[in-house]
């Protein structure tokens, strides 16, 4: 301890002495350091062989990085090395021999190897930045000033070197050693999935080193400690890829999650590090005792963040030594042989029940559009899902769809037990062909088959992917249009199959699916007493249709009385997890470790809550869960995309749905989400008392993730709510290590803001929450933000959605890392230009409502990657023009705008202009109001160059209607109101392929006549007319809007008939609400 002691009081007067200038004197103290350290011979029982074994891969990676960089640059600048030339060689040939023969102790030869490192990286920054700007003569001078240098350094290196201590010499270990361990266990690496946890994990240190790399003056030692973590994580990559192939134990989930969080430290301390650096930067402009200053801080800075480095490796180095090498015993590994008809199928309930086509009702159209295209090749549509979610009742409503009986002369349906079901256009036969025994001829049956379906275009349904090989024998790839329908559990595909498959995942049924197939299922008329606990038993379910339909037919035999029913339910809550064996199996054998982290966050959610798809998402991201790869992809996007897989694995339920189809709420069904709120405390994902292997000492009582869910056996009750006599130092120990703090409070009245907002005041000043990335405190009336809350310097997240806030703390532009202001339903009205301040903001949601302004001066910096900005109020005063329309990376945007008649115009304008520079748009929300809030002129300009926009609202008279048959294909979601358009809109936006959704609002259109026309439309599923008082005649022209599912229609006064092609539908839905 006295030794390290010294050596840290040296390295910091060596600084001192830099901040000074004396750099020759610094340099001298440093070297007389690193020479005694050299000095110092390993005695044998000093050596930690652990540690040494440890560093083997680690040794190899910058080896192999440095001498393939000394190589490049020999051959790009080979004047650089004259005369030194055998200096350089003897140094790469006893590198190389390092690498071949590991003699050398890790610690020191490392210490060699990254010195080597920056100067090669030092001598082709100099030569590449410099020789760009000057001619031959200043480049001749250059390369011997260069090469001086070089002479220095690589005498000093060369010294280095002979003085390394060697590692006494050991017998060979036996053939089980950990490393060959590694090999044979994880070797053999299934993912599921594109990414594993190596890109959430690791790709983050990356991206933030290669940051910190692009930085100027970064020094020396500071860089070699940076650059230890990320090679020290990097030589763990093979070992972290081939964990996705196994099934951990708690143990293994422990060290997972330490892991995550040591990387998730080193971002954080290299994020702290570049903005420090960014400010000190700009106050050195300011004077020379400023730049004084600013140089010494600089110093500081570097040597803070070697230090927090070096205590990260010897975390990581910990963790490394300590790896996991034991999987669950119930389940060795993640890697199934077969890919399909591997898991045992639950033997099926013979039903004489008409199917239910409403809860399934979003999934027969979507098969049935895959199946009528005019694609004349073989296609395969697997109907992918989980046990008890309904795939056999799903292909079972196509078989006898009758639009799929027109479309299929002959189909076949193959089930378990070789039961066969024929049609032949309009006549069905069936046969048993497991009930004639020895009589029947596999072979036989096989050939009569391929003779029934080889010549005409056919549909084949396999409810059992142990057939699939032998029906693909039969069915050659052919060019009539047939198409075979294969249910199965699994989620991947034999090989030959992928490139002509269009697989449709089952998910989980929303709670008004749900309570539709239970209605159906029960088979009697429902009490409307017994009506209110409706809610309660879609949640109970979780969405999948076994259980569903168990608990329709268990209630049927149970008096109708509530407290008869609400027994039932309980007893069916507690036996649920009993019935999610499949689920539950799938986690262990499928799920890769990222995603499993991601379903730890929907624990911290309360009980049946109802979570917003866009809340988790952005959640995911502020705490780096998900990682993008491609240059054009974003974090969201990946979240999205992960959001959507494990609803399609049906971990996840969808609980409710937009109107256009897109995922709103979401939850995890009751029994995944007691089994995995277990995993996440076992895994210290919470962070509270976990019991760890005690010789990695992980385990802490310390809080990672705070939730508030008024539960008054939490530890954190008495010190969030006032009952607790709190002192600051005694809430330190609690809160110092917390990520995230999510509030559920939401009581009315002033008690849940006041609360609040003296637990984040006694906190942040004992020095608690110092390294959160997440304040959630959606729904929670008015918190009482002290202005302490811009010392959480690291704060990613802040959200306030629907608090009703009425003032910002003046400290929030110190958040230098918000990605995410979400200010929406509060009521805030003007935001100071400082905000600009915040330039990671990625997202700002402001309050439509109260009309949310931005004060704006010329010159204002804004953040370049601002990609939401919605709820903004312009008026005459907002700066559009070489204002606001520098932000060009912008994805969603909402403005509402209103100012006088005249300087309206010229804002229309400017925001038009604005808006056709955004290539990236996918969503507009523009209102245009005068100043009594009534729709006012709304100018635009041809949007078809947007090919991304999906979503579009306009409020306000469109001047130039003509741009109604130029919106982007790419659109998804239209909304208009108060356009004031005379002719029919019908006729021009039925040419959008991807219309899903049309709402047409008041005064929208003035006409009286109304054409859907045959083919227009071909997406379209939500129709809403509201107040279009002119309309008197909608016609509907025979097979138009043939995916059309829910139509609205209210205070439409002057139309009196529906069209009659819409009346007998039986998957639309129809709902009319007559004018006052």
């Amino acid at each position: 301890m006295l030794a390290e002691y010294s050596t840290r009081k040296r390295r910091e007067e060596a600084w001192r002495m830099m901040a000074e200038g004396k750099n020759e004197e610094a340099k001298e103290m440093r070297h007389r350091n690193s020479t005694m350290k050299m000095n110092y011979t390993p005695h044998w029982d000093t050596i930690d062989w652990a540690e040494v074994d440890d560093s083997r891969d680690l040794v190899k990676i910058v080896l192999s990085r440095v001498i393939e960089k000394l190589c490049v640059e020999w051959i790009q600048e080979p004047a650089v090395f004259v005369g030194v030339e055998e200096e350089v060689q003897w140094i790469q040939r006893e590198l190389m021999r390092a690498r071949l023969k590991y003699s050398y102790v890790p610690e020191q030869l490392m210490d060699v190897v990254y010195d080597f490192e920056d100067v090669i990286d030092d001598l082709t920054l100099r030569s590449a930045a410099k020789q760009r700007k000057i001619g031959n003569w200043e480049r001749c001078l250059l390369i011997i000033r260069i090469h001086k240098k070089l002479e220095l350094i690589l005498e000093l290196i060369k010294s280095k070197i002979p003085a390394l201590p060697c590692l006494p010499i050991r017998r060979p270990l036996s053939a089980n050693h950990d490393n060959y361990f590694e090999e044979s266990v994880w070797s053999d690496i299934f993912l599921i999935h594109d990414r594993s946890v190596t890109n959430t994990i690791v790709s983050p240190v990356e991206q933030k080193v290669s940051a910190l790399l692009a930085q100027e003056a970064i020094h020396p030692y500071t860089k070699k400690k940076v650059m230890r973590v990320l090679d020290k994580l990097r030589s763990l990559n093979g070992f972290l890829k081939g964990l996705e192939s196994v099934e951990l134990n708690d143990g293994g989930m422990v060290w997972m999650e330490e892991l995550a969080h040591v990387c998730l430290s080193a971002v954080i301390a290299i994020e702290d590090f570049i903005n420090r650096t960014e400010q000190l930067t700009k106050r050195s402009w300011m004077g020379p005792s400023k730049g004084f200053l600013s140089a010494f801080g600089k110093f500081k800075s570097q040597d803070k963040l070697a230090v927090e480095m070096e205590k990260i490796y010897a975390k990581i180095q910990n963790l490394s030594i300590h790896r996991p090498t034991e999987v669950n015993p119930q389940g060795q590994s993640r890697n199934p042989k077969s890919i399909l008809g591997s898991t045992a199928r639950i033997p099926r309930q013979p039903t004489t029940q008409e199917l239910d086509l409403a809860s399934f009702g979003d999934d027969v159209h979507a098969m049935i559009a895959r199946l009528l295209t005019d694609d004349e090749r073989f296609r395969v549509i697997p109907i992918m899902g989980m046990q008890g979610i309904g795939k056999t009742t799903l292909a079972n409503l196509i078989f006898n769809h009758k639009a799929v009986v027109d479309h299929f002369p002959s189909a076949v349906w193959r089930s378990q037990g070789c039961r066969f079901k024929l049609r032949n256009k309009e006549e069905l036969m069936e046969s048993d062909l497991s009930q004639l025994g020895d009589v029947w001829s596999y072979h036989d049956e096989m050939q009569r088959l391929e003779a029934f379906l080889i010549n005409n275009r056919s549909l084949i349904v396999l409810d059992n992917s142990h057939l699939l090989y032998d029906m693909l024998k039969v069915l050659p790839d052919t060019l009539n249009g047939s198409r075979m329908i294969l249910t199965t559990c699994e989620t991947r595909l034999p090989p030959n199959l992928k490139m002509k498959s269009d697989p449709h995942p089952l998910r989980l049924r929303t709670d008004e699916e749900s309570w539709a197939l239970f209605t159906h299922a029960f088979k009697f008329s429902i009490p409307p007493e017994l009506l209110k606990l409706k809610d309660e038993i879609a949640k109970r379910c979780g969405g999948l249709p076994l259980l569903i339909v168990k608990l329709a037919e268990a209630l049927s035999h149970k008096d109708a009385t509530i407290e008869e029913w609400s027994t039932a339910l309980q007893q069916f809550h507690h036996d649920q997890q009993q019935l999610w064996p499949n689920a539950l199996d799938k986690i262990h054998k499928d799920l890769s470790l990222y995603m499993r982290r991601c379903l730890f966050y929907f624990t911290l959610f309360p009980q049946d809550f109802d979570i917003p798809a866009r809340r988790l998402i952005t959640l995911w991201v502020a705490e780096d869960l998900v990682q993008p790869e491609g240059e054009n992809e974003t974090p969201e996007d990946v979240a999205e995309r992960c959001l959507n897989l494990l609803i399609a694995q049906g971990m996840v339920q969808v609980t409710k749905k937009k109107l256009n189809g897109n995922v709103k709420m979401v939850q995890l069904p009751d029994a995944l989400r007691q089994y995995w709120s277990s995993k996440a405390q076992q895994a210290t994902f919470l962070g509270v008392h976990t019991n760890t292997r005690s010789e990695l000492s992980l385990g802490t009582s310390r809080i990672r993730r705070l939730v508030d869910h008024l539960d008054k056996e939490d530890i954190s009750f008495d010190h969030i709510h006032g009952d607790y006599n709190t002192t600051s130092t005694s809430l330190t120990p609690y809160y110092e290590d917390v990520l995230s703090f999510l509030s559920f409070d939401t009581r009315k009245e002033s008690k849940p803001g006041e609360d609040v907002g003296n637990f984040l005041h006694q906190s942040i000043s004992s020095g608690g929450f110092l390294v959160l990335l997440v304040l959630d405190l959606e729904n929670v009336f008015r918190p009482k933000l002290p202005e302490a809350i811009g010392k959480l310097t690291r704060l990613r997240y802040l959200g306030l959605r629907s608090t009703f806030l009425e003032v910002l703390p003046s400290s929030i532009s110190k958040l230098q890392n918000v990605q995410t202001l979400d200010m929406k339903h509060t009521s805030i009205n003007t935001l100071p230009d400082s905000i600009w301040k915040l330039q990671q903001l990625r997202h700002l949601y402001l309050s439509e409502s109260y009309r949310s302004k931005l004060m704006l001066r010329h010159g204002t910096t804004f953040p370049t990657i601002l990609q939401t900005l919605c709820g903004l109020f312009v008026d005459e005063e907002t700066l559009v023009r070489d204002g606001l329309d520098r932000l060009i990376s912008i994805r969603k945007l909402g403005l509402t705008m209103s100012s006088k008649q005249q300087a309206m115009s010229l804002q229309l304008q400017a925001v038009v202009d604005w808006v056709l520079k955004l290539n990236q748009l996918r969503s507009l929300r523009l209102k245009s109001i005068d100043e009594n809030n009534q729709p006012w002129d709304l100018e635009l300009k041809p949007l078809v160059s947007l090919v991304n926009l999906s979503y579009i609202y306009l409020l306000g008279r469109l001047r130039n209607p003509s741009i109604m048959s130029q919106f982007p294909y790419s659109l998804i979601d239209l909304t208009l109101s108060g356009s004031g358009l005379v002719e029919d809109p019908m006729q021009s936006l039925d040419e959008l392929p991807n219309l899903r959704s049309l709402k047409l609002l008041a005064k929208s259109y003035l006409g009286k006549n109304m054409l859907c026309s045959l083919g227009g439309f071909p997406q379209l599923r939500v129709l809403n007319l509201w107040k279009l008082e002119q309309l008197e005649d909608w016609n509907v022209e025979k097979g138009a809007l043939q995916a059309l599912r829910d139509v609205e229609i209210r205070f439409c006064r002057s139309l009196k008939i529906l069209p009659a092609e819409l009346l007998h539908r039986t998957l639309l839905k129809i709902e009319v609400i007559p004018a006052w």
